[in-house]
């Protein structure tokens, strides 16, 4: 037989449990939801980079910056920044998720 003081301890450990792993999930599921926006961020740097390289090389006609901002709006990005030397393109893209801003650089050209 138990003590009548302890009558009920099991009942207030796993209310405790359970709002320790609502919090839990509740601060990582936004964290890791923003890992696959990130992946796709640096996609749409990548493309709007290529994108100016090309034009920048004359493979493609127009001006730079603005193929590298199509190129990030069809990713769902927006450019931030476009540089080009030569045929070199260096573009950044940003894209906001939730309060967050996620933002990526890539650079584009011949080799070397």
């Amino acid at each position: 037989m138990r003590p009548r003081g302890e009558r009920g301890s099991g009942s207030v450990l796993v209310v405790s449990l359970i709002g320790a792993v609502f919090t839990l999930t509740a601060v990582l599921v936004p964290v890791l939801a923003q890992l696959p926006v990130s992946q796709a961020v640096q996609g749409a740097a990548d493309a709007a980079a290529l994108a100016a390289a090309d034009t920048a090389s004359g493979l493609v006609p127009g001006v730079p910056c603005d193929a590298a901002a199509r190129a990030a709006e069809l990713n769902a990005a927006a450019l931030s920044g476009c540089t080009v030397d030569g045929l070199i393109a260096t573009v950044s893209v940003s894209r906001g998720v939730g309060l967050v801003t996620l933002g990526s650089s890539a650079r584009a050209g011949p080799a070397p």
